[in-house]
Protein backbone atom coordinates (compact mmCIF):
# COMPACT_ATOMS: atom_id res chain seq x y z
CA UNK A 1 0.00 0.00 0.00
CA UNK A 2 1.49 3.19 -0.88
CA UNK A 3 1.66 6.27 1.66
CA UNK A 4 -1.41 8.08 -0.46
CA UNK A 5 -4.06 5.30 0.25
CA UNK A 6 -2.68 5.02 4.02
CA UNK A 7 -3.50 8.96 4.09
CA UNK A 8 -7.00 8.22 2.96
CA UNK A 9 -7.33 5.95 5.64
CA UNK A 10 -6.54 8.15 8.16
CA UNK A 11 -9.63 9.12 9.11
CA UNK A 12 -10.65 5.84 9.80
CA UNK A 13 -8.56 5.73 13.52
CA UNK A 14 -10.88 8.26 15.31
CA UNK A 15 -9.59 8.35 18.82
CA UNK A 16 -7.81 6.71 21.91
CA UNK A 17 -10.43 4.99 24.20
CA UNK A 18 -8.90 5.61 27.72
CA UNK A 19 -10.35 3.80 30.49
CA UNK A 20 -9.29 2.35 33.69
CA UNK A 21 -8.98 -0.87 31.69
CA UNK A 22 -6.98 0.70 28.69
CA UNK A 23 -4.46 2.42 31.00
CA UNK A 24 -3.60 -0.80 32.42
CA UNK A 25 -2.66 -2.46 29.32
CA UNK A 26 -0.52 0.42 28.17
CA UNK A 27 2.26 -1.15 31.01
CA UNK A 28 2.66 -4.05 28.43
CA UNK A 29 2.84 -1.47 25.50
CA UNK A 30 -0.84 -1.93 24.41
CA UNK A 31 -2.97 1.14 22.83
CA UNK A 32 -6.82 1.06 22.37
CA UNK A 33 -8.22 2.95 19.22
CA UNK A 34 -12.02 3.48 18.15
CA UNK A 35 -11.77 2.81 14.68
CA UNK A 36 -13.85 2.36 11.54
CA UNK A 37 -15.96 -0.42 11.02
CA UNK A 38 -14.90 -1.15 7.93
CA UNK A 39 -11.04 -0.86 8.41
CA UNK A 40 -9.22 -4.21 8.52
CA UNK A 41 -5.96 -5.30 10.87
CA UNK A 42 -3.98 -4.91 7.65
CA UNK A 43 -4.85 -1.43 7.62
CA UNK A 44 -4.82 -0.14 11.20
CA UNK A 45 -1.42 -1.44 11.61
CA UNK A 46 -0.17 0.26 8.19
CA UNK A 47 -2.29 3.56 9.47
CA UNK A 48 -0.49 3.37 13.23
CA UNK A 49 2.86 3.07 11.83
CA UNK A 50 2.30 6.33 9.61
CA UNK A 51 0.54 8.26 12.19
CA UNK A 52 3.21 7.67 15.00
CA UNK A 53 6.10 6.32 13.53
CA UNK A 54 6.51 3.23 15.40
CA UNK A 55 6.17 -0.42 14.59
CA UNK A 56 3.57 -2.60 15.57
CA UNK A 57 3.54 -5.93 16.92
CA UNK A 58 0.17 -7.19 16.62
CA UNK A 59 -3.40 -5.74 16.05
CA UNK A 60 -6.55 -7.61 17.79
CA UNK A 61 -10.20 -5.99 17.09
CA UNK A 62 -13.36 -6.22 18.16
CA UNK A 63 -16.76 -5.34 17.22
CA UNK A 64 -19.18 -4.11 20.14
CA UNK A 65 -22.33 -4.58 19.83
CA UNK A 66 -25.08 -1.46 20.27
CA UNK A 67 -26.32 -1.25 23.68
CA UNK A 68 -29.98 -0.07 24.81
CA UNK A 69 -30.19 3.02 26.76
CA UNK A 70 -32.52 5.27 28.42
CA UNK A 71 -33.25 8.57 29.34
CA UNK A 72 -36.01 8.93 31.32
CA UNK A 73 -39.30 7.97 29.37
CA UNK A 74 -37.35 7.86 26.28
CA UNK A 75 -35.36 4.12 24.67
CA UNK A 76 -32.58 3.96 22.57
CA UNK A 77 -29.19 2.28 21.60
CA UNK A 78 -25.68 3.75 21.25
CA UNK A 79 -24.21 2.69 18.21
CA UNK A 80 -22.04 -0.08 17.26
CA UNK A 81 -18.13 0.64 17.24
CA UNK A 82 -15.04 -1.48 16.59
CA UNK A 83 -12.78 -1.47 18.59
CA UNK A 84 -8.56 -2.30 18.20
CA UNK A 85 -5.77 -3.00 20.41
CA UNK A 86 -2.71 -2.46 19.00
CA UNK A 87 0.50 -3.98 20.90
CA UNK A 88 3.80 -1.87 20.00
CA UNK A 89 7.33 -3.64 19.97
CA UNK A 90 10.15 -3.32 22.28
CA UNK A 91 11.21 0.39 22.31
CA UNK A 92 8.38 2.11 20.82
CA UNK A 93 5.60 4.00 22.35
CA UNK A 94 2.31 6.35 21.67
CA UNK A 95 2.21 10.22 23.56
CA UNK A 96 -1.06 9.74 24.38
CA UNK A 97 -0.90 12.40 27.47
CA UNK A 98 0.54 15.82 27.41
CA UNK A 99 3.58 16.64 29.27
CA UNK A 100 2.04 19.37 30.94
Amino acid sequence: MSKLNVNLNIDSIKYPLITDKTTTLLNNNKYTFIVSTKITKGEIKKTIEFLFDVKVNKVNTCNMAKKKRRMGQFIGTKPHYKKAIVKLKEGYSIPLYSKT
